[in-house]
């Protein structure tokens, strides 16, 4: 774990292990920062942090929600977003 909080790797980690959860991968961090990415540019901002707490409520992989959000126009940010 890191103590340095004012990094995103070192805030997840103390958040993680607070939680009593592993910390995403640098993959699942992607994955999750595109999937904010398209709810914010497709919708009102707020719908990004709350889009990823679907996912997580889902039990599915980020990759595999990621994947229909881009699959679907109606969910997908414009590209160049």
């Amino acid at each position: 774990m890191s103590d340095d909080t004012s990094t995103i790797r070192g805030w997840l980690a103390t958040f993680a292990e607070e939680v009593g959860s592993p910390p995403p991968s640098a993959a699942e961090v992607t994955a999750l920062l595109d999937l904010a990415r398209h709810a914010a540019h497709r919708s009102e901002r707020q719908a990004a942090p709350l889009a990823c707490w679907i996912a997580g409520r889902t039990g599915r992989p980020v990759a595999e929600v990621l994947a229909l959000v881009e699959l679907d126009p109606r969910l997908c940010a414009p590209p160049g977003d």
